[in-house]
């Protein structure tokens, strides 16, 4: 019963459609935080509490390279996102339909 709880947990999660649109992005390369907050037409602090909630949940990884926080997919043990991942558009797809160029002073 408890594998339910904890992939139930996960997939309410991807009922967000920014958080689902995230993973999206990251089937194919890491981001970095200001890229979303660009694409979202987000604040950084809101950005980073969608990703605070995947990362809590072991969707995804994070790594710090100076001042900029990057994260990255972390779903291989997790099948089932995998499975619902691969029936959305892809991120290619995504950004083609938001209409936007990523302009990130991260490096």
């Amino acid at each position: 019963m408890e594998q339910i709880n904890e992939i139930a947990d996960k997939l309410k999660l991807l009922g967000d459609k920014t958080r689902l649109t995230i993973l999206a992005l990251l089937t194919d390369r890491e981001w970095c935080v200001c890229e979303f907050v660009d694409l979202f037409d987000m604040s950084q602090p809101a950005v980073s509490q969608h990703l605070r909630k995947l990362k809590s949940q072991g969707l995804v990884s994070e790594s710090r390279r100076g001042q900029w926080v990057y994260y990255s997919l972390n779903i291989d043990d997790k099948p089932y996102i995998r499975a619902v991942l691969n029936e959305i558009p892809s991120s290619q797809e995504v950004l083609s339909s938001m209409n936007k160029e990523i302009n990130c002073d991260c490096d």
